[in-house]
């Protein structure tokens, strides 16, 4: 029987937090270096911000002994106390109203929108949705997003990871983009250091395998819905008005990438991040502007 009081976890619906920052022009520039972004160079004060580049930003300091056994902070803040021992990134809704500009400083306003509890093949599953809303100095809308984080128990270490959706063996279509890339660890590690990102999964691996039951290192969700939606921008020669994503299995250090990107129409692409053990990690969405 679950021990999870859905209707406590609940009462954390509508909290807020609200944080500033600037939209450092060097921030962004060690993320170019650890992504290989093409042109580096164009990161000067003033330039848009490259898509979901500002999770690189106002980013959650809390000491060590206000962190849980993962890496995270501690259950029961802003989040709720969700009983479950594995949190991921499962995927979002990106809106992007207004191109937010480096140098500037920028507000953001979260807030906790939903809570769901769901039964999986590992058990029990908790959803919760996040708000987050970028606005400028004056109360421009910047940016608008929802993030879900799902949290689960345990599974054991599969010899490939469950729940993933087979890429199909069709050719790739007429005018589709592709790109492979192997994340190492020292792009996991300065990815982590840029986001400020304690979970373990990402450079402990003897935690990954005795607590969480990865076999390898995990590849950040969002670094992979970042290359994603660069790889959108980049295929679509424009920037983007929309990004939905979700992923639908763990990317682990050691597997190769193929970003494919194939056009739905003039102005949306359907982005699949591929593993060579014929896995979808990630799917996502992107209409341009």
């Amino acid at each position: 029987m679950s021990d999870i009081d859905i209707e406590h976890l609940r009462s954390w619906i509508g909290r807020t937090q609200q944080d500033e920052d600037l939209i450092a022009v060097r921030h962004a520039r060690l993320m170019a270096a650890t992504v290989n972004h093409p042109q580096a160079e164009a990161l000067v004060a003033g330039a848009e911000l490259p898509p979901l580049w500002h999770w690189l930003y106002f980013l959650e300091g809390q000491p060590a002994d206000r962190l849980g056994r993962d890496g995270h902070p501690a259950r029961g803040q802003f989040l709720p106390p969700v009983p479950l021992p594995n949190r991921m990134w499962a995927g979002g809704r990106v809106e992007f109203l207004a191109p937010v500009r480096l140098a500037t400083q920028v507000r953001k306003t979260s807030t906790i929108l939903r809570v769901e509890h769901k039964s999986g093949r590992s058990g029990d599953l908790v959803f919760v949705t996040v708000q987050h809303e970028l606005a400028a100095p004056d109360g421009r809308p910047l940016l608008r997003e929802e993030h879900d984080i799902v949290y689960k128990n345990k599974t054991p270490a599969p010899a490939a990871p469950p729940g993933g959706t087979r890429a199909p063996d069709t050719p790739p279509a007429a005018g589709g983009a592709r790109r492979s890339l192997k994340p190492d660890s020292t792009q996991l590690f300065r990815y982590s250091a840029l986001t400020f990102n304690g979970h373990r999964i990402h450079y402990d691996v003897d935690y990954c395998r005795t607590v969480e039951g990865y076999p390898d290192l995990v590849i950040h969700g969002p670094l992979l819905a970042t290359l994603l939606a660069g790889f959108a921008a980049e295929t679509g020669r424009r920037s983007l008005r929309h990004f939905n994503y979700r992923g639908l299995a763990p990317a682990l250090i050691g597997d190769v990438l193929t970003l494919q990107a194939d056009a739905e129409s003039d102005d949306k692409l359907l982005l699949r991040a591929a593993l060579d053990r014929g896995i979808v990690s990630m799917q996502a969405e992107a209409v341009l502007a």
